[in-house]
């Protein structure tokens, strides 16, 4: 146990000295691995970073949510978008009808999208604002927290109170410094009173979020304009109640919207039933393909590398032959040159896998000083990921010479000194 503890300890001396000896040669090799680790691993970081964020805002609504839409959330939707083009727009009649009959629904909301509205406060605006229109069910569909105040009540709502629920930017920029609630903002000509301020979330890499979004109640709004035309973008949100699939959901919308809208047994739904597997699983088929490619661009700079490598051992050895060969005279046994060569192989592998990382988790900090959609993480796996495939082309790379090494004849390999 002792002799193959001198033994290694021997052959990491060795190879340090070799690399210190041959630097530039050595830093030629090892380049071919960091170019190829920085590309596979910073694709595989950038990847699963807009991944962690989609599906973070995506978790926020849950798996038992049906959203009621004309169009489809699959490749169909660019296939056939003439036909669902004429589809008619979720209407307000839907909503009632959905949350009178339809028994497995805990929550159902109906929202449409006001664009390029003005708030005013005093001497502060808020231009060019997006303003959702919901009803109050949305809230505890989506889960909203609140820095200051509550979202509207069911009263608000059925009433159409002159109520506005503010973003958290939206906020800051309209109250620097003084508390909203309860004071009063100019919206569309017309007073409307603060009653919450939305928690801060963030950036989003899908435009979501409603940091920079003001709300105010469905049926306020739907007193001055038609809110089921397709400028408002009108969706309906329907939650499932604990104990209810999703599929049993979906049959009984179905049933009651083919009613309400009065097809015909043989005509095909004129809506969509839409839930957040259909996007996950479409994302996901993306976030393949483009690690695939980053593996592809990493794996020909990793070639490159591991050719260098190779190539830098196989010099090794040729300059090491009599070393070889008095190693074996004195009894070293195959199995330690072995080690020895493919040792110092997976150590220039390494070295390089390394210097990629290293690039990796600059590329992360730069791109978050400069990208505010999503936060790039190197991840442990992701580091775990760069130093397995170091060690992998390192093996491949020094195994042939090495076993050169290790199979010279030790008489030959001296005289070789001669």
């Amino acid at each position: 146990m002792l002799t193959n503890i001198n033994i290694f300890i021997s052959s990491i001396l060795l190879t340090l000295q070799e690399l210190w000896s041959h630097r530039l040669r050595a830093f030629l090799s090892i380049l071919g691995i960091s170019i190829g680790i920085f590309c596979m691993v910073s694709v595989k970081m950038m990847v699963d970073s807009v991944e962690r964020n989609v599906k973070s805002s995506f978790n926020r609504l849950g798996d038992n949510v049906v959203f009621i839409d004309r169009f489809p959330w699959t490749q169909e939707a660019d296939q056939k978008w003439w036909i669902f083009l004429k589809r008619p727009m979720p209407s307000y009649q839907d909503f009632k009808k959905i949350q009178e009959k339809v028994q497995s629904a805990k929550h159902v909301a109906i929202r449409g999208i006001m664009m390029g509205a003005d708030l005013k406060y005093l001497n502060n605006t808020v231009s060019n604002l997006p303003i959702a229109v919901p009803t109050h069910e949305l809230a505890d569909i989506l889960n909203m927290e609140f820095s200051n105040g509550r979202f509207f009540a069911p009263i608000e709502s059925s009433l159409g109170s002159p109520v506005i629920v503010l973003g958290n930017n939206v906020a800051a920029e309209l109250f620097p410094n003084i508390d909203p609630i309860g004071k009063q903002v100019r919206f569309m000509g017309r007073m409307v009173r603060v009653v919450g301020v939305l928690k801060r979330e963030g950036k989003s890499i899908l435009g979501d979020g409603f940091d920079d979004v003001a709300l105010v109640p469905y049926n306020y709004l739907r007193r001055y304009t038609n809110l089921d035309g397709e400028t408002f973008r009108p969706l309906l949100f329907v939650q499932a109640k604990d104990g209810v699939s999703i599929d049993q959901l979906k049959d009984e919308i179905t049933g009651v919207l083919r009613a309400e809208r009065k097809l015909r047994p043989t005509q095909e739904d004129n809506f969509a039933l839409n839930q957040l597997s259909l996007l996950t699983s479409l994302l996901d088929g993306i976030f393949v393909v483009l690690n695939v490619a980053g593996g592809i661009i990493g794996m020909f700079a990793l070639l490159v590398g591991g050719f260098g490598i190779a190539n830098i051992m196989f010099v090794s050895v040729k300059e090491r032959t009599g070393m070889i060969g008095i190693k074996k005279s004195l009894g070293a046994k195959r199995r330690v040159i072995l080690f020895e060569f493919l040792f110092e192989a997976i150590v220039l592998s390494i070295i390089g896998g390394f210097i990629g990382l290293l690039l990796v988790i600059g590329l992360a900090n730069v791109g978050n000083r400069f990208v505010d959609a999503f936060e790039m993480v190197v991840s442990v796996q992701n580091v775990y990921f760069g130093i397995i495939i170091s060690v992998i082309i390192g093996i491949v790379a020094g195994f042939i010479p090495a076993l050169q090494a290790s199979r010279m004849n030790p008489v030959e390999a001296i005289r070789q000194n001669f």
